[in-house]
């Protein structure tokens, strides 16, 4: 056997054995060699390729595309995806060989079937992006479930709002929010901004009515250097300049001077900005946050509130509803409060149930800033460490001895005896802490009393039989 049959012999063995496909052709693109997996990977055997062009197999498919003529073409080693009629997935490796006058005479090519790996990393990445999904579903029910310090959903309408919050937080909507003095609007305007996508820039508040008139267009829009006497010498940037790419919340917004509206409604439109005594107009990217506890409509036909400014940023209106309409939320504000001022004042009052009885009739005309100021008042006030009825502000205690006491003298088919009486308050007070308490130590602290008499009092009433103590 010569040489050139044991160099033939050779390559045939390595072309047969190799795990990856080869395949040679000539200078001109015809095929000399092929392994035998050609008809795995290509749907077509070895005796089928063999002395056939590369550009006649391109055009039909079989190589697609053929990495023999774009070494052919660039005459350098090339690598290409191939995506074959057997719906395989190859990585394809050219070589090209030279003669000695450097003629292209040469062209042997690397085939690897990579379809499983192609597969993998196709549900790897069908996997990351319902790891996305998920993530986003997550987040967004860890916001829409997340408590905000100060706010408390416990009763219907709250849960409904809190739904409706998070649905518009999500969007760049303008929104309005309205309510009475005292319902927490700055509260909600910030749990928006936090929700939204801008809640890694600024939350700007300003509050129009505590701005006097003389200086409202230069806290808000800013001002060149020398605009006007006392001016800062390098200018000021104005609070909805600073509001770049995040939240503006207008607080108060029916305070505006009418003087001012006309350029705040441009402003608003153009979102752009021009500084007291500049020429120059800034971009300002924001999200606009309005409150009022005024009646802008009313205002729009006094002519105290420009109707077409109204229209602008009235395109969400959300409503805080008052505190005497969600009563359900009182408790656990009352509990919240008290649990906040403890810490902070380093004490350890409690509530006699009698006074929770006290706060759930009152109206709260000053709302959740009542309650706490109320709160806060008693914690530093009352020298015992349970709050009971007649530590009470006055306007409280009369208020709801009237409504309980009412009714007193009509009611003579009811039996007043005091054990059914007191056996009803305690009845009452248990379903209270159950609502609120997750064990019986929870609410035998909630209620003052031990937590045997808590399960024994329970068992009594036929309340929380599964209840986890």
């Amino acid at each position: 056997m010569n040489k050139l049959e044991l160099l033939e012999r050779e390559i045939d063995a390595i072309v047969r054995s190799t795990r990856s496909n080869i395949v040679i052709t000539d200078g001109e693109g015809i095929l000399l060699r092929a392994s035998p997996n050609c008809l795995s990977i290509y749907g077509k055997s070895a005796d089928e390729l063999i002395g056939r062009s590369v550009y006649d197999l391109e055009k039909e498919g079989v190589f697609s595309p053929s990495i023999t003529i774009r070494v052919l073409k660039e005459k350098k080693e090339m690598q290409t995806m191939q995506h074959t009629q057997t719906n395989r997935v190859a990585m394809a490796t050219g070589v090209p060989i030279f003669d000695d006058r450097g003629n292209l005479i040469r062209v042997i090519s690397f085939s690897y079937d990579l379809t499983e790996l192609e597969q993998l990393r196709g549900q790897y990445q069908n996997l990351q992006d319902q790891m996305k999904r998920y993530q986003t579903e997550i987040e967004g029910l860890r916001q829409k479930n997340t408590r905000v310090e100060g706010i408390v959903i416990q009763s219907k309408i709250m849960q409904q709002l809190w739904d409706l919050i998070h649905r518009v937080a999500l969007s760049d909507a303008t929104i309005l929010l309205t309510g009475e003095s005292g319902v927490g609007k700055s509260l909600y305007a910030r749990t928006i901004h936090q929700a939204s996508e801008r809640k890694d820039h600024p939350f700007i508040e300003v509050n129009c009515g505590s701005i006097p008139e003389s200086l409202f267009e230069s806290e808000l829009f800013g001002y060149e250097p020398g605009s006007f006497t006392g001016a800062h010498k390098n200018g000021k940037a104005g609070l909805i300049e600073i509001a770049d790419k995040g939240t503006l919340f207008l607080d108060e917004i029916g305070e505006i001077p009418l003087s001012m509206q006309a350029k705040l409604l441009k402003v608003i439109q153009e979102k752009k900005v021009t500084r007291v005594g500049g020429v120059q107009s800034r971009h300002v990217d924001f999200r606009l946050i309005s409150a009022t506890n005024r009646n802008l409509e009313e205002m729009v036909e006094k002519g105290h509130f420009r109707k077409d400014l109204f229209f602008r940023i009235n395109v969400i209106p959300i409503e805080i509803p008052p505190l005497r309409r969600r009563q359900d939320d009182i408790s656990m504000l009352v509990q919240n409060c008290l649990r906040t001022l403890n810490h902070k004042y380093g004490v350890k009052k409690q509530i006699d149930p009698r006074s929770m009885d006290r706060f759930l009739q009152y109206d709260w005309p000053g709302n959740v800033r009542e309650l706490e100021n109320v709160m806060e008042r008693l914690v530093l006030t009352v020298n015992e460490p349970v709050i009971t009825p007649g530590s009470l502000p006055e306007n409280i205690r009369t208020a709801t001895s009237d409504r309980i006491y009412s009714n007193r003298d009509t009611a003579k088919d009811i039996d007043f005896t005091l054990k059914c009486q007191l056996e009803k308050v305690e009845k009452h007070w248990l379903q209270k802490a159950l609502e609120v308490c997750r064990t019986t130590y929870e609410i035998a602290e909630y209620l003052g009393i031990s937590q045997p008499s808590v399960v024994r009092k329970l068992k009594k009433y036929g309340l929380g039989t599964s209840f986890d103590s």
